[in-house]
């Protein structure tokens, strides 16, 4: 039974990500358009789960060449797991790079503009970043070993911030 854990923002976390994106990049550099660290992980005195969460942005007829290039560096499409606009990619033997959740969008998916938006207010709003660091402390101690609880704890906090950074406007770059 996996255990759920939150802790403090690690500063070696954009380093990790850093390490990750240039293997991405030496097998996808023909296909990206940009590869963006979302996630807690990617906010500054936020506390995360320490698992680097990716998003590979791509032209919307990529996807093919995408899922065939990943393939040959040993990840597995997933499908978007009922996420619409988000494929997901699992990886083994991968002991080189910090753990990672592997997301491919199009430039102009929903779930990209609300990763994007996300990360980016809750950089520069520290009343949302603390509230958001509560609730995932106190959710991940209310639900140790229940990530779809944990997930839903968080979400009326999650749905608040989105209502004050307005994702569905957000344009990725």
């Amino acid at each position: 039974m996996r255990t759920i854990v939150v802790l403090p923002y690690d500063s070696s976390w954009p380093i990790e990500f850093e390490k990750i994106k240039v293997e991405l990049l030496l097998a996808l550099h023909d296909f990206v358009i940009a590869i963006e660290h979302v996630g807690s992980t990617s906010v500054p005195h936020l506390y995360a789960k320490p698992i680097i969460d990716i998003d590979v942005v791509i032209n919307n007829d990529m996807l093919p060449a995408v899922i065939r290039k990943l393939y040959e560096i040993d990840y597995r499409h997933e499908g978007n797991l009922g996420i619409e606009g988000r494929e997901a990619f699992k990886y083994q033997d991968k002991h080189h790079l910090m753990a990672h959740h592997l997301y491919v969008c199009a430039k102009d998916s929903d779930e990209l503009k609300r990763h994007l938006a996300l990360r980016d207010f809750l950089r520069v709003n520290s009343e949302y970043r603390d509230k958001y660091s509560r609730i995932k402390l106190e959710m991940a101690q209310k639900y140790p070993h229940d990530i779809d609880s944990y997930i839903n704890g968080k979400e009326p906090v999650i749905l608040e911030i989105y209502e004050k950074c307005g994702p569905e406007t957000y344009t990725a770059t």
